[in-house]
């Protein structure tokens, strides 16, 4: 028995070793894939709290454990309301990821942990105010839809909107006709919109195209790239994502896109160090951290920082009265144009509005005429799939039979079921947003087919 007594004492002893081993391990060096996860839970759980004023507890729950990988329900939060911050840890010790919210700005992750360095990223005056909403209908105001029965019914069956449903309109003949929400979500609740983001951050070049400040057939675009054959990327192959440069867009791991979205502070200069592995214009191949070298080329053109930060504000989502609209910026301030629009459903609603209108709003032209067109215009590298302003011509996954539209049809995607649809000869925009993870297999096309049977 004593013998028994003393090895039981061994394996114990052994497996204490092996314990404080692993502990000082994660402690010290933890594996970027549980840096990726902590990163990724403290900047979503940051932005739903301070951007879109929702509650910590359930946001982890829902929307970062839930429809995630297993790993991150070993998480754990610590937000300081008063500071600003969120840090989540694994097994509510190692691996910290820290996000930080900046007034204007909304959330940067912090990866380097140089927090008082991302601080100093501010806006240098406040935000311009959009005038109080109104009762009036959408656009000039909040007042309630002018709701037509058949979309009401159609935005009541459960299977054509979806599950993990937060808000689906529908604008027809720049009318709201139909709205409805998930619940716990109001028309005032901002959205991420994920990758729809891409297509904003594809006007915010327009809108410097036609200030003069910008050119699509702009190239040698990064003094990084004068010496080699990235020289001759045009911004017009950012733009339908053809650069040429090598980018890993798998999210599943440890890939060139969740590095540069939680691992790295300066996440243009993370994709313009890439190598380039095909010739500019030649293959269509989707990355956001293509658009965030476009976020960053529209900074670029003006003279300070400052102007750059104010520029979606003061020349896109004030003349559109979008109140609600936060574009976030990374560490380092650069403007996050891949991914991290928040915005409610009704402002997304008029971005998409306003590209249906040619660029145009109430009577003021913004875009240069003729660049929507372009925007909606597909490039030959994604044999017609992909378009030069950072747009689709098909909805998610394969179309089912029978829920074909129209061939003109552009839609603004973007990560676990956000999608804009636009049917120009309709006047017909649907909105579509939620938390709706790709594995749920859900394609809204059978909800626009049946917005566009019950159009006049």
């Amino acid at each position: 028995m004593v013998s028994v007594i003393r090895g039981v004492k061994i394996v114990l002893a052994a497996g204490g070793v092996v314990v404080a081993g692993a502990a000082a391990w994660l402690a010290v060096a933890p594996p970027e894939l549980l840096r990726v996860g902590t990163g990724y839970a403290a900047k979503i759980v940051c932005s739903n709290v301070f951007v879109a004023k929702r509650d910590p507890d359930e946001v982890l729950r829902v929307d970062v454990q839930a429809p995630g990988n297993p790993l991150l329900r070993l998480l754990r939060l610590k937000v300081d309301r008063e500071e600003g911050q969120v840090t989540a840890y694994m097994f509510g010790l190692f691996a910290p990821g820290t996000a930080i919210y900046r007034p204007g700005l909304g959330c940067a992750s912090v990866p380097d942990g140089n927090v008082a360095a991302a601080r100093a990223v501010q806006l240098p005056q406040p935000l311009p105010q959009i005038a109080a909403q109104s009762a009036a209908p959408w656009p000039q105001g909040m007042g309630a839809a002018e709701t037509d029965p058949k979309i009401a019914a159609i935005l009541a069956d459960p299977a054509l909107i979806g599950p993990g449903m937060r808000a689906t309109l529908v604008i027809r003949d720049g009318k709201l006709v139909g709205e409805t929400y998930g619940p716990g979500f109001k028309p005032e609740t901002p959205l991420i919109g994920w990758s729809m983001t891409k297509t904003v951050t594809a006007a915010l070049v327009g809108l410097r195209v036609g200030q003069g400040a910008l050119s699509l057939d702009k190239d040698h675009l990064f003094p990084a790239w004068e010496k080699d054959d990235r020289s001759a990327i045009r911004i017009r192959h950012l733009m339908g994502m053809e650069s040429g440069l090598e980018f890993n867009e798998d999210y599943g791991d440890v890939s060139d896109v969740t590095r540069m979205l939680f691992l790295e502070p300066d996440q243009p200069a993370f994709v313009a160090a890439k190598p380039l592995a095909e010739k500019p214009g030649t293959r269509f191949y989707y990355s956001t951290g293509t658009t965030m070298l476009l976020s960053r080329l529209v900074m670029d053109s003006f003279p300070s920082r400052d102007q750059a930060l104010m520029f979606p504000q003061a020349g896109l989502f004030l003349p559109l009265a979008m109140g609600s609209a936060v574009l976030e910026a990374d560490e380092r301030g650069t403007l996050s144009g891949g991914s991290y629009l928040y915005a409610d459903a009704r402002d997304w609603a008029k971005f998409a509005q306003f590209l249906l209108q040619d660029g145009v709003w109430e009577g003021q032209r913004l875009l240069p005429e003729g660049f929507v067109k372009t925007m909606w215009t597909p490039t030959a590298s994604s044999k017609g799939s992909y378009t030069q302003g950072q747009m689709w011509k098909a909805g998610p996954l394969e179309d089912v039979p029978g829920t074909e539209l129209p061939a003109e049809t552009v839609w603004m995607r973007g990560h676990d079921g956000q999608t804009v649809t636009i049917i120009p000869s309709k006047r017909l925009i649907v909105l579509r947003m939620g938390l709706t993870p790709g594995w749920l297999a859900y394609k809204p096309q059978a909800l626009v087919k049946a917005v566009l049977d019950a159009t006049p």
